[in-house]
């Protein structure tokens, strides 16, 4: 049965219809990031309907989590992006040995990773929570959370390396189930340590983070088991585990750049962030609420990117560049019908929206039209994502690193600092700076895929 599978998938990729190819592979992607999104979304709102002395220093406790959370995933993907380009590129070629020696060396630099950042970051909350401008009484409550968190994250780096190695090979669909049933696991345990559900105790915001800390080990351990039985022709082997020769070198060399550029924009949001926390408690906390439901976007985006990045690296390995251009302006074109969908929910809905999510009217009033202005520039939000994913499938994961350095440093940050604090415009003025940033990386994203020379990258 294994065999069989293996040869049926690249054939759907490399020789089947391009729009069918497209959609079926961002199909499972957009499945788990809907329930990714909701964990985030559900998270958001449990902490603003706690208890009105400390409903606002949960909400940005979470926040603060999730820009950590960020993090993470940035410095994770040195591994992961590498990852998914190399074997991509092997299975086109139907090079499944070295798909195989991959995957397998991936899961020991993911070990090392996800240690190596719980070390740093458990000792350095107080420091983190501090520098996203965080005070008073959000402090010990973010950095209890931040540190429960952190002890998950370690498992989170094999469950994010392991499922970029599937679906370099085509495999969507196992990785969407695994996440899923991680994601109903976290919402159902936040529930009932929250509110002490059922006989269970009421941990308030504590039991927000045991729920996600309860999940993300139960993703890794179901990966790893998964993995060592064999799914798609990739099977963990102990022979090849470890952290040595070529391909180790070969998945730094494509990765390493990406993570830059994770961290690089982690960075340079936690300034924008104290740029926030600046404007005052009632404008961080919308701004916290406007990030999480502006993930909406990123369900489709980075579904129809990693389709993009699948295809191409396949294509390429199997030494068909025209297909490999072609794929990635078919994800886009696809993810853009749906960013239309979002422009309008986001313009139209965003009073509901923040009504919904929060009690305070001083939060709503401070995000809500802000928000409406967000809303106008999701499309080109939407191609940054799906060309950069499609650049890095092709292992061109250098220049998606200058755009990032270019349009946080020179547009975000300066910008939202003046409109928002010099200017007093507040959380609008700030998020102008946010805005502008996201209409130039779709401009130069979208540019650089077109031109078409990364068509030639080696890795």
């Amino acid at each position: 049965m294994r065999p069989a599978r293996s040869r049926t998938v690249p054939s759907r990729i490399l020789h089947g219809p391009l729009r069918s190819a497209v959609f079926l592979l961002a199909l499972p992607v957009l499945g788990e990031q809907i329930l990714n999104f909701l964990v985030g979304f559900y998270d958001v709102y449990l902490s603003g309907h706690l208890d009105e002395s400390v409903r606002t220093s949960a909400t940005a406790a979470v926040g603060v989590a999730a820009y950590v959370g960020w993090l993470a995933s940035m410095v994770f993907s040195m591994v992961a992006t590498g990852t998914t380009a190399l074997i991509s590129r092997a299975w086109g070629a139907e090079d499944r040995e070295q798909a195989n020696r991959v995957a397998n060396r991936s899961v020991a630099l993911a070990v090392i990773v996800g240690v190596g950042f719980l070390v740093l970051i458990y000792p350095a909350a107080p420091t983190v929570v501090r520098l996203m401008g965080l005070s008073g009484d959000a402090v010990p409550i973010a950095m209890r959370y931040l540190r429960i968190d952190a002890i998950g994250l370690v498992s989170s780096s094999l469950s994010l390396v392991l499922a970029a190695a599937l679906r370099g090979s085509g495999d969507m669909r196992t990785p969407m189930w695994i996440f899923s049933l991680v994601n109903v696991v976290n919402i159902l345990v936040s529930t009932v340590l929250v509110r002490g559900l059922w006989g269970g105790p009421e941990l308030g915001v504590d039991g927000i983070v045991i729920g996600t800390l309860t999940a993300r080990l139960i993703g890794g351990f179901l990966f790893v088991l998964i993995l060592l039985k064999g799914v798609n022709g990739l099977r963990l082997q102990f022979r090849e585990f470890g952290v040595r020769g070529e391909t180790v070198r070969r998945i730094l060399a494509v990765g390493a750049p990406a993570a830059g550029e994770g961290i690089v924009m982690w960075l340079g949001h936690c300034v924008f962030l104290r740029i926030i926390s600046s404007l005052g408690p009632e404008e961080f906390a919308a701004h916290i609420i406007g990030v999480r439901v502006e993930a909406i976007t990123y369900l489709p985006a980075v579904a129809w990117g990693a389709a993009a990045s699948t295809m191409v690296g396949q294509s390429l390995g199997a030494g068909d560049s025209t297909r490999a251009r072609h794929a990635g302006h078919e994800a886009a074109l696809q993810c853009a019908l749906f960013g239309i969908l979002i422009t309008f929910w986001f313009s139209l809905g965003a009073d509901w929206i923040y009504a919904t999510m929060h009690r305070d009217p001083d939060v709503q009033a401070a995000g809500s039209f802000p928000f409406r202005i967000v809303g106008l520039f999701q499309i080109p939000l939407i191609l940054a994502i799906v060309y950069s994913a499609g650049l890095r499938g092709a292992g061109d994961t250098r220049f998606p690193l200058y755009i990032t350095l270019l349009t946080t440093y020179l547009l975000r940050i300066p910008v939202g600092y003046y409109l928002g604090v010099v200017c007093n415009l507040g959380l609008l003025g700030a998020w102008m700076g946010m805005n502008i940033d996201m209409l130039l990386r779709g401009v130069l994203s979208t540019w650089r895929y077109t031109a078409g020379g990364w068509t030639d990258t080696k890795i």
